[in-house]
């Protein structure tokens, strides 16, 4: 069970829901959410691509564009670094489909997760200077790489870097280095991008200096799905520049005019035209693209975002929902393994878990200490072995910083890096122990002892005569896209009558309720994922409250309106049970 806390209400002026077409209800919902200028609410709902920043306004693209284009016209040879995830897959796509349109072509990079790992390394590095390059540009990573970098610039290299990744104390010896993340926050129009972002208005810098002296042009609009999907899977807060990079990226790849989109859409099960949700694009087709990396063939998936015929990309395609299917698998031996061990340190008191398995998949630790930190909510750092050294990928919970935590014990690691809420760690073998004490004495400080109760933001009560109507559910995706930073709405329901219940899922681990508010006297049906085993038979003919979201399912072609329950709690007033004569 979480808290549950209403966002504070707002008392909007009345006369903006007609100036600006609105239902007071979602009108209400906006100033809730911070919308408190009638502007402010005009430019949100109606988010332009001419309100994107200038290139030129980020921190270091100035300086990297103009190197950058100075050596493409000079005919030096380039190689693009990227990294394995969505993000960086599609910053190298975007990279290469924008010098494509300059018939300008470039060697790239794409380190294999398992016998490289994150980032650059000197044997790559030297390997593309026996190739020729005489320009590096790396996207998504980079910030850290001091030494693959410097050996770089020994070899005669011009090293651009661009990368969105906290940036450590002492940087790399590039030649640029791009990265909203420096400089004044106040200064930058988004701090907050993803590498593929940082990406795109470096590119888009370099599209318009190429475009000076050469006449040819790539159209930035039709990079914008790689934007989008890269920004998503990487979990982005999707306000401002972000927000309207999303919006129109989702837009592309409703479209899907690229093979690749097409295709991966087909194999997720989508209609390749079909609009769809931030969600869906991060829970069905960010996994298909991260499932090359993880998997060690990352490749797979760069080829399958620049493929130039549908049946090309129908076949990369395929060959990545299966490798998407082997994860799953994998992923699954792994989460169950992860969990028992999370169980016996958490009855040990630990609040800073430290799991460790030998021959755990290290693409697939991520995933499951994501898993891990949903259910138990304890910042989570999942280990495995990693040639010579063991590698871990940590997830945190709001209430703590888990890469400022680390830098705080960094004497008991070989290197880390990461964000707020996710990190990466290399440790030297046999200092697991050492490291797991360390990592629980960090978030003790921090936390305390005490189990903390993650929390649920609630906008207000809504009873079913609301939530059933499709006028205001199509009224809601107005606010889309969801993510960090524009979290979906959810609902505290009235009281509501349990009528039914039906277990889903091939173990039972989900459940369908039948609802029913019996103010108005409407029932709709709900999904709870994950929450079979506390939702039991027992619970019909009872009363409890949801905090939920009202959805519009359009999968069979005919519009329903089912609920997504995200918490429950039992309600007080409860039906009287009859008595047996």
């Amino acid at each position: 069970m979480k808290n549950w806390i209403f966002r504070t209400p707002a008392q909007p002026d009345p006369a903006w829901a007609d100036e600006l077409a609105l239902s007071p209800m979602l009108l209400a919902l906006l100033c809730g959410r911070g919308y408190t200028e009638k502007d402010a609410i005009d430019t949100f709902l109606s988010p332009s691509l001419s309100l994107l920043a200038h290139p030129n306004c980020w921190p270091g693209i100035p300086t990297a564009a103009a190197m950058l284009a100075d050596d493409l016209l000079a005919g030096k040879t380039l190689a693009v670094w990227g990294d394995y995830d969505v993000d960086g897959i599609t910053a190298t796509a975007l990279v290469l489909d924008v010098l494509e349109a300059h018939n300008i072509s470039a060697l790239y990079h794409v380190p294999d997760r398992k016998t490289e790992g994150y980032g650059l390394n000197i044997p790559a590095i030297e390997a593309l200077a026996a190739q020729g390059v005489q320009t590096l540009l790396t996207v998504d990573c980079g910030i850290s790489d001091v030494q693959a970098i410097a050996r770089a610039r020994e070899l005669g290299m011009r090293v651009i870097l661009s990368d969105h990744h906290l940036p450590p104390a002492e940087l790399p010896p590039a030649s640029a280095i791009c990265n909203p993340r420096m400089g004044e926050p106040e200064q930058c129009p988004c701090p907050y991008l993803a590498g593929v972002g940082v990406a795109f208005y470096l590119m888009g810098a370099v599209n318009a200096l190429l475009h000076t002296r050469l006449g040819t042009r790539c159209v930035m609009d039709n990079v914008l799905d790689l934007v989008a999907l890269g920004t998503l899977a990487d979990v982005m807060r999707l306000s401002g520049q972000n927000r309207l990079l999303v919006k129109g990226g989702l837009r592309r790849i409703a479209m899907a005019q690229r093979p690749g989109m097409a295709a991966l859409k087909r194999v997720s099960n989508f209609d390749e035209a079909a609009a769809i949700t931030s969600g869906q694009a991060v829970f069905r087709l960010a996994p298909r693209i991260n499932a090359a990396g993880r998997m060690g063939h990352a490749g797979l998936a760069l080829a399958l975002l620049r493929a130039k015929s549908r049946e090309e990309a129908q076949e990369l395609a395929a060959q990545l929902d299966a490798l998407n299917s082997e994860r799953r698998l994998e992923e699954e031996r792994i989460g169950k393994e992860a969990r028992d061990m999370a169980l016996r340190q958490i009855q040990e008191g630990r609040m800073g878990l430290v799991l460790y398995g030998k021959d755990w998949h290290a693409g697939i630790i991520g995933i499951v200490a994501s898993r891990i930190v949903d259910e138990f909510y304890r910042p989570t750092l999942i280990l495995c072995d990693d040639q010579q050294a063991i590698k871990g990928s940590g997830r945190s919970v709001r209430e703590f910083d888990l890469h400022a935590g680390l830098t705080r014990i960094s004497q008991h690691m070989l290197g880390y890096g990461g964000h707020r809420q996710a990190a990466g760690v290399r440790i030297a073998p046999d200092t697991v122990a050492t490291f797991a004490a360390a990592f629980d004495a960090v978030v003790r400080e921090e936390l305390g002892s005490l189990p903390l109760t993650p929390t649920i933001m609630l906008e207000c009560e809504l009873g079913f005569e609301l939530a059933s109507s499709f006028d205001f559910l199509k009224e809601l995706e107005l606010l889309q896209p969801f993510g960090p930073g524009n979290a979906e709405p959810v609902f505290a329901s009235p009281p509501l009558l349990v009528t039914a219940r039906q277990p889903l899922g091939r173990g039972h681990e989900h459940v369908r309720l039948r609802l029913l508010d019996e103010h108005c006297g409407i029932a709709l049906y709900a999904k709870a994922w994950r929450m079979g085993a506390q939702l039991p038979e027992s619970l019909c003919g009872k009363r409890i409250c949801i905090a939920y979201t009202p959805k519009i399912d359009s999968y069979n072609g005919t519009p329903t309106i089912y609920i997504n329950i995200k918490d429950w709690k039992m309600a007080e007033d409860q039906p009287q049970t009859r008595q047996e004569q």
